[in-house]
């Protein structure tokens, strides 16, 4: 099982009985940004409560740090979807205030 480092900016998320790590280096966000537009739009969203779930994917999939091979990305939106979007909450939380804080 993985456990985040919060030294690193890292949060995790628990889905389908799996600890998974999301690690938001700059690699990462660059991808992420790439796909979603620039960052600090995707956080102002995010603040307005006007983050799509698609969004939500994408970002958390970019961040993923050693996952098992069974997450593919269609994988991972299901388990999400299932564990409730109050479960990634706390994740997501971390990662926007590392997007704004950045290490």
């Amino acid at each position: 099982m993985s456990v985040a480092n919060p030294v690193r900016g890292e949060a995790q998320l628990t889905l389908a009985g799996e600890t998974l790590v999301l690690r938001p280096s700059f690699a990462a966000l660059v991808a992420a940004e790439q796909e979603l537009g620039p960052l600090f739009a995707l956080v102002e969203r995010a603040a307005a409560g006007g983050l799509a779930l698609s969004e939500l994917v994408a970002l958390f999939w970019h961040c993923r740090c050693d996952w098992p091979a069974r997450f593919g990305r269609e994988a991972f939106a299901e388990a999400l979807v299932v564990a409730g979007l109050a479960s990634a909450t706390p994740a997501l939380r971390v990662l926007l205030g590392q997007i704004l804080a950045g290490r």
